[in-house]
């Protein structure tokens, strides 16, 4: 896989931060209980927009996102207006397209402010700090089962069919698929959380290549912050169900955080 697809560099200033936050899964597991979650963060983007330079989310932003021409999924009002909020800000903001919600198109770009949406891998340096960045699906050997279904999501002619399945019946059929989908990743046993994960090889494949100074991906909900080479970092930032991690890079260093609502106070 060619990587480096999309390439940004910034000059970060003092005093200002770059987030990285990914799997939020909005509209997961219930109305309720998402709201919750999406109160929360709320909460998180307020507090980091003190101080952010430019904020990515790295994928799985909702468990299911589908933009017809006229129509997107309802809910998620708060979320979309701090967004608009921050954006209006000038705040530059980046989403990543995850395996949940690929079928973004120019929602957020022409009504909220987002910067750019990527659906690789994107090359980013700041202050002489190389990043890779993305939502991790898809990456390293195996897994060619769900590599050929990406393909066909991807494809402009299953994109072009699916809108023409009416909302009501088309948004039920995802939603109750990506439920299956997000339940099957949740079972890890003890044995496969202990093991090597597709992306942390992935990292280390890429590290003995080249020089990246930090990997940051998501998609696995599992929390990891390993080393993959003498001067190469792979941070993994987990889920937002429970724990709300999130990565701040200061120009210097790269910190893996948690959010809680004392944050906020």
């Amino acid at each position: 896989m060619h990587v480096g697809l999309f390439c940004m560099q910034i000059s970060l200033q003092e005093n200002k931060k770059i987030y990285f936050a990914s799997d939020f899964h909005l509209g997961a597991p219930d109305p309720s209980i998402s709201f919750e979650r999406e109160k929360k963060l709320v909460a998180w983007l307020d507090l980091i927009s003190q101080d952010a330079n430019t904020i990515f989310l790295l994928g799985d932003i909702f468990d299911f996102w589908f933009e017809y021409k006229k129509v997107i999924p309802k809910g998620f009002v708060r979320f979309q207006g701090k967004l608009a909020e921050l954006c209006d800000k000038g705040i530059g903001i980046y989403f990543f397209r995850g395996n949940h919600d690929m079928w973004m198109f120019n929602y957020f770009q022409k009504e909220i402010g987002i910067k750019d949406i990527y659906s690789d891998l994107l090359r980013l340096s700041v202050n002489n700090k190389k990043f890779l960045v993305g939502h991790g699906d898809g990456l390293g050997k195996g897994d060619h089962s769900y590599k050929f279904l990406k393909k066909i999501f991807r494809n402009r002619l299953s994109q072009f069919l699916f809108r023409l399945v009416p909302p009501v019946i088309g948004i039920g059929i995802a939603q109750g698929w990506s439920g299956k989908s997000r339940k099957r990743g949740e079972k890890f046993t003890k044995k496969e959380v202990s093991e090597k994960d597709r992306i942390e090889d992935y990292c280390k494949d890429i590290s003995q290549k080249e020089e990246i100074d930090y990997f940051i991906f998501g998609h696995r909900h599992i929390i990891a912050d390993k080393k993959v080479g003498n001067n190469s970092t792979y941070l993994n930032l987990g889920e937002w169900f429970l724990a709300c991690p999130y990565a701040e890079f200061d120009g210097k260093k790269l910190e893996l955080k948690y959010f809680t609502n004392k944050n906020s106070e």
